[in-house]
């Protein structure tokens, strides 16, 4: 693999470790021409899968997309990258395995809120109001209120 920083052609893995349950492999690099470190992520791939945009417009679909969601829902919280990354890997994974070739950006959302909802709470509510398109500040009481509610019943 080229070396991002200088451009040599030949690096070196320092380090492997699997992630999202074998799905995804990180490797942490060394370049010898300059020295730096860097890393890289290994994931398959399957078939393309187009999604379905609300006015009707469709797109490949992009795990970077939902990477940029989630990292703007978790800002200042304590989540590791690698957890959002595994979040964003256990996304994609439903999606792959339902077979569908197109996926409304409505699922997508959602099967990320059920991620969400199992990890942060405050993560949750900062994704729906854009998901969702909070308008009003009901709309932000009426998630917090379902939240609490789940959260007694639990108990």
């Amino acid at each position: 693999m080229r070396c991002p920083f200088c451009g040599y052609e030949d690096t070196r893995v320092l380090d492997s470790r699997e992630l999202s349950e074998g799905r995804a492999i990180r490797r942490r690099r060394e370049c010898p021409n300059c020295h730096a470190r860097f890393t890289t992520y290994e994931r398959y791939e399957t078939g393309p899968i187009t999604v379905v945009k609300k006015d009707g417009r469709r797109e490949k679909f992009d795990r970077k997309k939902i990477l940029n969601g989630l990292l703007k829902a978790f800002e200042k919280r304590p989540v590791t990258t690698e957890d959002i990354e595994r979040i964003v890997d256990n996304v994609v994974s439903t999606l792959q395995k339902s077979g569908a070739i197109e996926i409304s950006t409505e699922l997508i959302g959602k099967i990320v809120m059920e991620e969400l909802r199992k990890i942060d709470q405050v993560a949750y509510v900062r994704f729906a109001s854009v998901y969702k398109d909070f308008r009003e500040i009901d709309q932000f009481i009426e998630v917090i209120k379902e939240l609490r509610n789940e959260n007694q019943s639990k108990f």
